[in-house]
């Protein structure tokens, strides 16, 4: 039997607008990492599965390496860089072959050989005669031949799977135990015949919210590591951060996102792509924490974002971050329940978590909420269940009448959860007040246990009750 060893951690690191994100998402085979002309542009490290010519391995998109050793946002960039190449097997550093050797280039090379990390020297940009020049002067560098390649036509790649192959591990024999069948009989009367249950799948939690409001410091906090940036700045956040993590034995995929602000004061091309990449990650989510600023409870721009959330059917829990430094905090949470009343009436019971990021407190309660809005989320009600409730329901506030003739409700079945979504088959869909859906979403809340996710009711004709 053969026992495979750990996976290759590839990390690409170079000074800024070299093509890193473009190589990295060439690699992945999937545009995940924000692109653009300005140099900058990445500021936290993101890992993803890559794959090039039948080699499969983890890869590391970077910040540009900068010559910053102060507290600016440069500096702790670089600090960044420097902690996910510590955890690389093996650095791709890139230069642009088209500018040629910089000195730059030179002081991050000399870095390499002293920190002795592995290290394959890749001339990027390489297309046509313009790299030429670059390409040759790269082996001033001191760290091996250059691969030439141009991550943005694909072009050079057989060649970086040709010297990515020597450090990918090698499969080992693993040793095979004796088989006793009685014993093996044994321990099937004692457990009994049952199958192996699937590995449970890792609940999708993304954080959202307003720019500066504290996400990237939650993600920190609940991680227990500076995984992220975090600072003063606003808008430090643009691509959205993926962390697998686990807590209490459950598999979480955090996703860190950047701030979303109001749509027309989104003017700059790149602030528009990490907004549509945010927006992507709330798709794609299970639950949803909208973060706030407990100062500045549910403005304008938090109910957009509340409401987004809720329309694309994935559950939400809301955040108040630094819990800490507000004073009065019954006045606070009055305020945040009036607002939630008046303004998210569709979506009653969203569970709402006092905390403070920076601080670490109520994290623990807040992850109990995320697990229960979850369990909720997926909840399934039996259809016998599911139409007793429903005639207790009409019989206590019947349909209304329509042309003289009351409608008829003849019964009622989930089709799917994620989010809760029910069939209600009626004499006439079209009729059927909308307040009179309401107060069945409402009772479906309050009685069968569905607080604080999004109940979709769908309308449907039908002439016979199959449990008749």
């Amino acid at each position: 039997m053969i026992k495979a060893t750990h996976r290759l951690t590839v990390a690409i690191i170079g000074r800024p607008n070299v093509g890193k994100s473009t190589l990295f998402n060439r690699l992945v085979g999937k545009k995940i990492a924000l692109v653009d002309d300005q140099p900058g542009v990445t500021r936290d490290w993101r890992a993803a599965d890559g794959r090039v010519g039948g080699l499969e391995f983890t890869v590391v998109d970077t910040a540009g390496l900068e010559d910053v050793f102060d507290d600016s946002l440069e500096s702790r960039m670089r600090r960044q860089t420097e902690r996910a190449v510590e955890r690389a097997d093996v650095a791709l550093f890139l230069i642009d072959a088209r500018a040629g050797v910089t000195a730059m280039d030179k002081h991050f090379a000399t870095w390499l050989r002293r920190a002795g990390k592995p290290t394959i020297l890749v001339a990027n940009k390489c297309e046509g005669v313009a790299g030429r020049p670059g390409l040759i002067e790269a082996y001033e560098l001191g760290l091996g031949e250059p691969v030439p390649l141009s991550a943005e036509h694909g072009e050079g790649m057989a060649d970086l799977v040709t010297a990515l192959e020597p450090f990918m591990p090698k499969d080992e024999p693993e040793e095979e135990e004796a088989f006793d069948a009685e014993a093996a009989e044994a321990e099937i009367r004692e457990e009994g015949d049952v199958a192996d249950e699937d590995e449970p799948k890792a609940l999708q939690l993304a954080i959202v919210g307003r720019p500066n409001v504290g996400k990237s410091t939650l993600l920190n906090a609940l991680v227990q590591e500076e995984r992220v940036l975090t600072g003063p700045e606003a808008g430090m956040t643009r691509d959205a951060i993926a962390v697998e993590w686990e807590w209490k034995g459950r598999p979480i995929r955090l996703v860190d996102t950047a701030g979303l602000r109001k749509r027309a004061r989104v003017e700059a091309k790149l602030e528009k792509m990490a907004n549509q990449d945010t927006l992507r990650v709330i798709r794609m989510a299970h639950v949803v924490v909208l973060v706030l600023d407990a100062d500045g409870i549910l403005d304008k721009q938090d109910l957009t974002i509340a409401r987004l959330v809720v329309e694309e059917g994935r559950a939400l829990v809301i955040a108040l971050n630094k819990w800490d430094a507000v004073e009065d905090k019954n006045a606070a949470l009055r305020r945040m329940a009036d607002r939630l009343q008046t303004s998210l009436p569709q979506v009653k019971g969203i569970p709402t978590v006092a905390i403070s990021a920076l601080k670490g407190q109520k994290l623990t309660d807040l992850l109990d909420a995320v697990v229960t809005t979850y369990g909720v989320w997926n909840r399934r009600i039996p259809t016998a269940a599911l139409n007793r409730w429903l005639s207790a329901m009409t019989e206590s506030h019947p349909p209304p009448l329509v042309d003289g003739r009351r409608l008829k409700i003849r019964y009622m079945t989930q089709v799917k959860s994620r989010p809760p979504t029910f069939a209600l088959f009626v004499s006439k869909p079209v009729d059927l007040p909308e307040h009179y859906s309401r107060y069945l979403v409402n009772g479906m809340r309050e009685h069968l246990d569905l607080p604080g996710v999004p109940i979709r009711l769908l309308l449907r004709k039908g002439s016979t009750n199959p449990f008749d």
